[in-house]
């Protein structure tokens, strides 16, 4: 497989994750996104021995787009900071089957994690039902739409397990292959149409603003807004 490069520095690297890759191991034992970093680094830099990379974030398996990873231990240690700190800019690109309505808002839920199930659910208030629920926070808007698919971009405020894919299904507004959370039927290959589109933060270290960008996937629902950027 072709590893895309979208930014590369002393302490950070970057890359278009495609769909249905693990970023990092588990039980399956596939080969990840992270080890295939790690070889690219080795060869390029021709380096002995154990490759060091952190991995400071993560995409669902079947979604693509920008994923950063760190190249030092001090960069790993301040990118989580800005994660936790919530200073990072993220942007997302999702096909839905549903229009929504209103065409521009915010989201908000309390979102519970069944980690037996790999699976959240989204709550509208707190409840005993969602004890333990965090509460959770998107933006989002309607970019486009061709026949019965609609194109949104989405900007999360928060980080939980699988948030765009729950909050746009509980708002009645499933992603595009999405079986787990309420789409009619799969894609071909089994990815979902959620992007990570774009990543914006200042540089841990250089402190300059870095954005980093990832051109959409192939795949015949994406082609439909091919030209849009």
């Amino acid at each position: 497989m072709h590893l895309q490069v979208l930014y590369e520095d002393n302490h950070l690297i970057a890359v278009n994750k495609p769909a249905n890759v693990l970023v990092h191991g588990d039980r399956t034992g596939d080969r990840t996104l992270a080890d295939m970093v790690k070889s690219y680094i080795k060869d390029r830099y021709n380096k002995p021995g154990d490759v060091f990379l952190g991995v400071i974030h993560r995409l669902d398996r079947p979604a693509s787009g920008v994923v950063v990873f760190a190249r030092t231990s001090k960069g790993l240690e301040r990118m989580n900071r800005l994660f936790a700190e919530r200073q990072i800019e993220k942007v997302y690109w999702t096909i839905t089957s549903e229009r929504p309505d209103p065409i521009e808002g915010e989201l908000v839920h309390f979102i519970l994690k069944d980690k037996s199930r790999n699976v959240s659910k989204a709550f509208e208030t707190q409840s005993r039902r969602a004890t333990g629920a965090r509460r959770s926070e998107l933006s989002y808007r309607l970019l486009a739409g061709i026949g019965s698919n609609f194109l949104l971009e989405v900007k999360p405020g928060t980080g939980r397990p699988h948030q765009i894919r729950v909050q746009l299904s509980k708002a009645g507004w499933p992603i595009r292959g999405d079986l787990k959370y309420g789409a009619r039927k799969p894609l071909a290959d089994g990815s979902i149409c959620l992007h990570c589109r774009k990543l914006s933060f200042i540089h841990p270290v250089k402190k300059v603003p870095v954005s980093i960008e990832a051109e959409k996937p192939a795949g015949q629902l994406w082609e439909l807004f091919e030209g849009f950027e």
